[in-house]
């Protein structure tokens, strides 16, 4: 199967790679297992197939991205970014069109294909916590995250402007589901000012497990992909999927890339079943391709987010795309208080 997708890309975009002599392209992501996962199962068969070197780069960093594509002098070609900026980089005039042929998009899950963005993986927010900090009852819910009481240390949080925290606060405070938005941010602040002296913010994946492996924070609030990655290893560490609040990565190609065709020819790639299958086995995160599923065991698919589809609380990207400055502005002068 592998060798028949690559066959495919080779036919389509020989004669153009050829020509443009696009024989490297370079791969931003989040750095850490995820990163490392998708060079295993990604970047290197597509490179053993296409003979394409992809280059890894990272952290994914949108300050950086935005002024690449606004200067002109753009460097990365394929990008691992979040939902919401995913959305409102495409409305700005950001990001390069997809070239998915009918049947690679038709592979995709709906929820995760735009037409300047296609799914990189599918995630939830988790609830972590290490297992020798705790004797007895553990953190399960939202409202246990923000129980300094029963659960005694610091919180490790996501540090950027971003869905998952706020929605944890208003969960924690007895919000409902499904009315959490529009996002009621008085609350939600309000909750976290509550907690707000022993929280501990982590900027990347591999920093959020760094904090709960050394002990820094006996809970965290982390993408479930991450916990899985240290549970592998044995290390002393467990997650609860009450009320775990999901979305995806996606994959773009930022305005003016260097290596478009290249950069099109590994999306078609990253997302196709046999990829997904293979980087949904090693992670824990969920395949964004519905075709996945069918390769991959028992075991492996019983550790995906979608074994847990019974908790989801589904964070709304729409939302947060259209209304990420706004909060942003809040979220950080509210951190530096």
């Amino acid at each position: 199967m592998r060798h028949s997708l690559g066959l495919g890309i080779c036919l389509a975009l020989g004669t153009a790679l050829s020509a443009q002599a696009q024989n490297s392209m370079v791969f931003t992501s989040w750095g850490g297992t995820t990163q490392a996962a998708q060079q295993k199962d990604w970047a290197k068969p597509f490179s053993k197939t296409t003979g394409i070197t992809v280059v890894q780069d990272g952290p994914t960093d949108y300050g950086k991205f935005t002024a690449m594509v606004q200067s002109g002098n753009v460097s990365w070609d394929v990008v691992d970014v979040e939902y919401d900026f995913a959305v409102r980089a495409g409305e700005d005039g950001l990001l390069t069109p997809l070239s998915l042929t009918p049947a690679q998009a038709a592979q995709i899950d709906p929820r995760f294909l735009t037409k300047y963005a296609a799914g990189s993986f599918y995630y939830a927010f988790v609830i972590a916590h290490d297992k020798n900090a705790f004797h007895g009852a553990t953190p399960q819910s939202m409202a246990d995250l923000f129980d300094l009481k029963t659960f005694p240390g610091k919180r490790c949080f996501y540090k950027w402007s971003a869905a998952g925290v706020l929605e944890a606060a208003l969960l924690a405070d007895g919000v409902a589901p499904d009315k959490l938005y529009p996002l009621d941010l008085d609350r939600a602040f309000r909750k976290l000012d509550s907690i707000k002296k022993n929280i501990v913010w982590w900027s990347t994946g591999a920093q959020s497990q760094q904090e709960l492996a050394s002990g820094q924070c006996p809970i965290s609030l982390m993408w479930n992909g991450r916990v899985q990655a240290l549970e592998d290893t044995a290390m002393p560490v467990a997650m609860s999927w009450d009320e775990d609040l999901t979305t995806g990565d996606m994959l773009v190609i930022p305005k003016n890339a260097p290596h478009e065709a290249a950069a099109q020819a590994f999306i078609a790639y990253a997302t196709s079943a046999g990829a997904q299958a293979k980087f949904a086995s090693d992670t824990g995160y969920a395949p964004v391709n519905t075709g996945a599923a069918t390769l991959m065991t028992a075991a492996a698919l019983a550790n995906l987010p979608n074994a847990h589809a019974q908790s989801h609380i589904d964070l709304d990207m729409g939302y947060w795309a259209a209304h990420r400055d706004e909060i942003a502005d809040r979220w950080y002068a509210w951190q530096t208080k």
